[in-house]
């Protein structure tokens, strides 16, 4: 509509029952717009709400073992540290000492450098190996890496892109 006085927008505005509604009050001069204010805060709260619903939390797991655990429950709970970084959780793994334990923090440093090297192909190290709480426990953080499946979605992507003819978006008719 252009440039008009503040009195003529309100007049509009009750003529045809709607607000007047300041847009940009940095701008010089200000913008505003006619519109419904009920109806504009309600379809706002409607999309925040759809965005949020699109958001996922990141979960975070953790797998707790002792300095002298058997070859057999490692592999357990290497299992289940796969389930979790597939589900897309991230994974702390912690070693905890007891008593004498304490004194050699090297042997849990060592077991979960082990862990991140058999994990490697579904995981990325996010946190290294830290001693906690007085040498009590040594924990490392593992994020969801580059599964072979989402590698191969990102190389057709990648290609499909890369000069390839694609096709155009909307319905296909058949004749």
């Amino acid at each position: 509509m252009g440039v008009i006085p503040v009195s003529e927008a309100l007049r509009l505005a009750r003529e045809r029952d709607l607000d007047l509604v300041e847009v940009a009050p940095g701008a010089k001069p200000p913008v505003c717009r006619l519109l419904n204010y009920g109806k504009f805060i309600y379809e706002q709260a409607k999309k925040e709400k759809q965005a949020r619903k699109g958001q996922r939390s990141v979960e975070i797991k953790e797998i707790r073992m002792r300095p002298k655990i058997g070859q057999h429950d490692i592999s357990t709970k290497l299992r289940r540290a796969r389930e979790f970084l597939g589900d897309g959780a991230k994974v702390r793994l912690r070693v905890r000492f007891r008593g004498r334990e304490r004194s050699y923090p090297e042997i849990g440093r060592k077991l979960l450098e082990r862990l991140s090297a058999e994990l490697a192909d579904v995981a990325i190290i996010e946190q290294e190996p830290l001693i906690d709480q007085g040498a009590r426990s040594v924990y490392m953080m593992l994020a969801p890496g580059p599964t072979p499946q989402r590698a191969a979605e990102k190389a057709t992507e990648a290609t499909a892109g890369s000069g390839a003819k694609r096709e155009p978006e909307g319905e296909a008719i058949d004749a």
